[in-house]
């Protein structure tokens, strides 16, 4: 396996994702969701205007985590949509056999398509999210307090769940690849909604729901991450100790241990995902 084969099936995977009509679709939602959001901002701008510089940055701390957690579900949409057809999608129309006919091993057409699903998927979180980011500075004068690190975990949410999609469109078809795929993505942050409910309640068995799926599945516990990036410190001064985690709000940065998993999580499905693929029938 060569970094040379990887990289131009990195490249052709850039190109073939740029011609689907997901990346069509993710495009048309980003757009609708930045000029709802330009206008709710610039609303809450006009209707508010007598706000402080301190209740401006909690407002558009507050206001941009919703907006953001939507720009995440879009951004799992289409990586989850995109990484199926990936390899199912190759297999199932023939194209994968006439690749790898050629002098081209399997590992080096999966890390190439790994890599760039990566590069699309990140390219697209940071672009869209530096776009947002100016949106709400524009309209309401809040900057998010570590914005690149925000992004950089987003990012990251949307590697682990292209990487949890191609796993499994090695033994499924690319649609139900894709629906299994966001479905696991909801069900986390669900789950995530109940640990946190467990945590306000002092009930250490249902907290504990909100735990395990953050590590069954890194992305509610990258979006808290992203969170916490995002919102003004001020805000968790305001509200105190007293309140838990919540789904729009994040009391602590991520730890590093759990960025380690996470990265050992990703290894460990593309690994996974590596033996699927090579013990695949084409």
């Amino acid at each position: 396996m060569t970094a040379r084969t990887v990289l131009t099936i990195a490249a052709l995977t850039l190109q073939e994702a740029a011609r689907r009509r997901v990346l069509r679709s993710l495009a048309v939602l980003t757009v609708v969701l930045l000029v709802l959001s330009a206008w709710g901002f610039a609303r809450l701008d006009a209707e508010f205007g007598g706000f402080t510089s301190g209740e401006a940055r909690m407002a558009g701390s507050t206001v941009l985590n919703l907006v953001m957690f939507g720009l995440s579900l879009i951004a799992a949409l289409g990586t989850a949509f995109l990484a199926g057809p990936t390899v199912a999608g190759e297999i199932e129309s023939g194209i994968a056999l006439a690749v790898l006919a050629r002098p081209v091993r399997r590992p080096a057409v999966l890390i190439g398509k790994w890599l760039g699903l990566v590069v699309f998927g990140s390219g697209f979180v940071v672009v869209a999210g530096l776009a947002q980011f100016g949106i709400v500075r524009a309209t309401i004068g809040y900057w998010p307090p570590r914005p690149l690190t925000g992004l950089v975990l987003l990012a990251a949410q949307t590697v682990v769940l292209l990487t949890l999609g191609l796993l499994l469109s090695t033994a499924i078809s690319p649609m139900a690849s894709g629906i299994v795929a966001v479905g696991l993505f909801g069900a986390t942050w669900i789950a995530g909604v109940v640990g946190s409910v467990g945590e306000a309640l002092g009930n250490a068995g249902v907290a504990r729901v909100g735990t395990v799926s953050r590590m069954l599945l890194p992305t509610d516990g990258l979006w808290h991450g992203a969170m916490n990036s995002f919102q003004d410190p001020a805000l968790l001064l305001q509200v105190g100790s007293g309140i838990e985690e919540s789904p729009f709000l994040s009391m602590a940065p991520l730890t590093a241990a759990y960025l380690v998993w996470t990265a050992v999580w990703i290894a460990l499905v593309l690994g996974l995902t590596a033996v699927a693929f090579g013990r695949r029938d084409l």
